[in-house]
C-alpha cells in the first residue's frame, strides 16, 4: 500500500465509496466487522457497518463535495479510520454486559500515524487525519459537558491551531449521522451549534488570533488572561526542544544548526554514568535535569535533545521550562521507517531495534499549541506553526 493506492480510494464528489477496496488496501478494517458496540448509541451494529455508514453520510455533504482533492483525502480517511482502534480497546461489563471503547479516539489518532507513515502519505495530510481522529467526538459534547472544565470558546482557540476545524466538524457529523442512536438529533444540533460557534470566534477556517506568542502559551495553559491583550514577557533561557524518533538526526541537526549552544541529552547522562538503554533511567533524567535547571536559572539558552515521543513525556519537560520562563521553540524531525532502522543497526547504541519498534506505538507528533513556536523538519517539506 503506498499513496497512490490510497489516493484511488477517496471517491471524487458525487461518488460512492468502495468498501471492498478499502478492506483490501488496509487489512486492518476488517477486524472492525467483528467489533461489537454498544446498542444504545450503535444499534446499527459492528463497527464496521457504523464505520461504513459513517463515510456514506460524509460523501453526502456540501463540505466533502466543495472540498479540494487534498481536503477530500483528509475527510475520507479520517472517517474511514476514525475507530480503527475500537477492536483493541473493546471492552464488556461483566456484570451489565455493555460494550465501551475507552480511549479509542487516542489510540486511533497513534495506530493512524503508523499506517499513513509507512505508506508515504504527506505529513500535513498525515497529521490532519490524525488530529481529527484523536478528538473526533469532542464536538458532541463541547458545548455542554466538555469533560475538560474548559469553556468551548477556548476548545475552539485551541483547537484551530492544531486542525482545521471545519474538517473535525464534517467528520463529527457523519459519525453522528452514519448511526442509529436515538439521541441523535439532538448531538447533530450540538456539533451545528460548535460550527457557528466557531464561525463567531473567526477559527472555523483558520487559527484564532492572539495578541503574541507568548501571551498564547499563558492562555492555553490555563492562566486567566484575554489572549488578545499582550501580556509582559519576563526574560528567561531560549531553549530548542528536539522531538523525534531514535536515529532520526536530532544529534547531526544540533551539530549543524548550533554547534555553539550547551545540550542536555538523556542519551549523554546515560554515557556519563555508565548505564545502558533502559537501565536505571530515574538516575539518567535527574542527571539531565539538574543540568536543565543549573543552565535555566542563568537564563542561558541551551538545546534539549530528546525523542519527546509522546505529549507526556513532552509535557514533564515543558512543564519545567515553563516554570522557569524559558522561550521554548520545538523542533520536531522525522524520517522514513527503513531508513530510521537502518541507521539505529549502523550506529554505537545499547537499543535495539525490537525497542525502537515498540516506541512507535507511544509516538505521537507535537502540536502547535504545545510551544512558542514548533517546527516540522519532515522529508516532504519543512513548516512553522
Amino acid at each position: 500500500m503506498d499513496i497512490q493506492h490510497l489516493q484511488r480510494l477517496v471517491p471524487d464528489a458525487g461518488q460512492r465509496f468502495d468498501p471492498a477496496a478499502c478492506l483490501a488496501a488496509i487489512p486492518a478494517l476488517n477486524r472492525l466487522a467483528e467489533t461489537p458496540q454498544d446498542a444504545h448509541y450503535h444499534a446499527e451494529g459492528n463497527v464496521w457497518i457504523h464505520t461504513c455508514m459513517v463515510v456514506e453520510a460524509l460523501l453526502e455533504q456540501r463540505a466533502y463535495q466543495q472540498a479540494t482533492d487534498a481536503q477530500r483525502f483528509v475527510l475520507f480517511f479520517a472517517a474511514l479510520l476514525h475507530d480503527i482502534a475500537k477492536p483493541d480497546t473493546t471492552v464488556i461489563d461483566s456484570e451489565s454486559g455493555r460494550i465501551g471503547q475507552p480511549g479509542h479516539s487516542r489510540r486511533g489518532a497513534v495506530d493512524t500515524r503508523l499506517l499513513l507513515w509507512r505508506a508515504g502519505v504527506p505529513f500535513e495530510w498525515r497529521e490532519q487525519i490524525c488530529r481529527i481522529i484523536a478528538v473526533h467526538q469532542l464536538p458532541f459534547f463541547a458545548l455542554g459537558d466538555s469533560r475538560s472544565g474548559h469553556s468551548a470558546e477556548f476548545i475552539l482557540h485551541k483547537l484551530s491551531w492544531e486542525l482545521p476545524v471545519w474538517m473535525l466538524c464534517a467528520v463529527a457529523e457523519a459519525d453522528m449521522q452514519g448511526r442509529d442512536y436515538i439521541g441523535k438529533a439532538a448531538v447533530l444540533d450540538d456539533i451545528e451549534l460548535f460550527r457557528q460557534l466557531a464561525a463567531e470566534e473567526g477559527c472555523l477556517h483558520g487559527p484564532r488570533a492572539y495578541a503574541d506568542d507568548y501571551t498564547r502559551v499563558q492562555y492555553l495553559r490555563g492562566a486567566r488572561v484575554h489572549p488578545d491583550y499582550a501580556l509582559h514577557e519576563p526574560s528567561g533561557s531560549q531553549v530548542i526542544m528536539l522531538s523525534g524518533m531514535p536515529a532520526s538526526g536530532k544529534n547531526t541537526w544540533v551539530e549543524q544548526q548550533h554547534p555553539q549552544l550547551p545540550v542536555v541529552s538523556f542519551d549523554d547522562a546515560r554515557q556519563q554514568l555508565g548505564l545502558r538503554h533502559g537501565e536505571n533511567e530515574g538516575a539518567a533524567a535527574h542527571h539531565a535535569i539538574e543540568q536543565a535547571k543549573a543552565l535555566l536559572r542563568e537564563q542561558r539558552p541551551f538545546v534539549w535533545n530528546s525523542t519527546h515521543l509522546s505529549a507526556q513525556m513532552r509535557k514533564k519537560t515543558l512543564d519545567l521550562l515553563y516554570a522557569y520562563q524559558a522561550q521554548v521553540e520545538i523542533v520536531y524531525l522525522e524520517m522514513p521507517e527503513a531508513t530510521i532502522f537502518q541507521r539505529n543497526r549502523q550506529r554505537d547504541t545499547s537499543l535495539s531495534n525490537e525497542a525502537l519498534r515498540r516506541m512507535l506505538f507511544k509516538w505521537e507528533v507535537p502540536l502547535p499549541t504545545e510551544a512558542h513556536r514548533v517546527r516540522y523538519c519532515t522529508q516532504d517539506a519543512e513548516r512553522r506553526r
